[in-house]
């Protein structure tokens, strides 16, 4: 097994996995628990919200991690060859080598998939979950819910399906182990006990991840202290000043005095 260490490359941080795998990294010292942003798919670390978050935990004194899985960003492989259960090692990898005690998970789309495995899997790393229109179980939903038959069909012979997308000019390529492997890691279909505060957060207009998988998600989840806050008008970027300034105030909330008692509710915000 390669053993996990930092080295330079090109002006980036990098951290070799086990599993040989070289993630790039910009880490914020700070006051724990940190917070650690995990990306959607196809996305990289340099996006609007984790450049946000890191101006908010500078300003805050707040420990922060951002980083790109493997495939994505600056990050080595190819996006081909990747699936949820690498991009969950590698997640995995950056919070064990990089972080000191729990954590608050920041999962944007995907990311917020790759969130859920981490709390229900590595509890004692987990301090709380903020998920930005969390999409879990996407693959399976694509599969079911989005594939034609000639999609499936294409799909199954040459083995990935290139899918158009409305953020980049390059359709997406969709591998057949994607989806495989996405059944090997499904969290809507088993118990999800989540005893960390989680605040899911939904733009009404997103139709990407509709607000439904939300709502199955808040109603999925047992916990003691969940809640949904409903963004109207917000798309799936979640990106603009008043959604950005309304994850802030999530993670202010979170990170602050709490009080012992317990809660399941849904916020609807015109923050957008």
């Amino acid at each position: 097994m390669t053993a996990m260490r930092d080295y330079i490359g090109d002006m980036t941080t990098y951290l070799t996995t086990p599993q040989g795998r070289h993630i790039a990294y910009h880490r914020t010292p700070g006051r724990e628990p940190g917070v650690v942003f995990l990306g959607g798919f196809r996305s990289d670390m340099t996006g609007s919200k984790a450049q946000a978050l890191e101006v908010w935990a500078q300003a805050t004194g707040r420990a922060y991690l951002r980083f790109d899985y493997s495939g994505h960003g600056a990050s080595h492989g190819a996006f081909v060859d990747g699936a949820i259960s690498d991009w969950r090692e590698d997640a995995a990898a950056v919070i064990t080598a990089l972080t000191d005690g729990p954590q608050i998970l920041v999962g944007s789309s995907m990311g917020g998939w790759i969130a859920l495995l981490l709390a229900r899997d590595m509890p004692e790393k987990v301090a709380g979950l903020v998920g930005i229109a969390a999409a879990p179980d996407f693959t399976e939903r694509m599969w079911e819910a989005e594939f034609s038959l000639a999609d499936r069909a294409l799909l199954m012979e040459d083995g990935v399906f290139f899918r158009p997308s409305d953020y980049s000019d390059d359709p997406y390529p969709i591998t057949l182990r994607l989806i495989e492997d996405g059944r090997q890691n499904l969290v809507l279909q088993g118990p999800l006990q989540l005893q960390v505060p989680v605040r899911l957060l939904q733009g009404t207009a997103d139709i990407d991840v509709p607000p439904q998988v939300a709502l199955v998600l808040l109603d999925h989840i047992s916990g003691n202290d969940l809640r949904l806050t409903l963004v109207k008008d917000a798309d799936h970027r979640f990106s603009t000043p008043a959604c950005l300034a309304l994850l802030t105030e999530t993670l202010a909330e979170m990170l602050g005095p709490r009080e012992p008692a317990a809660s399941r509710e849904l916020q609807l915000s015109n923050a957008d």
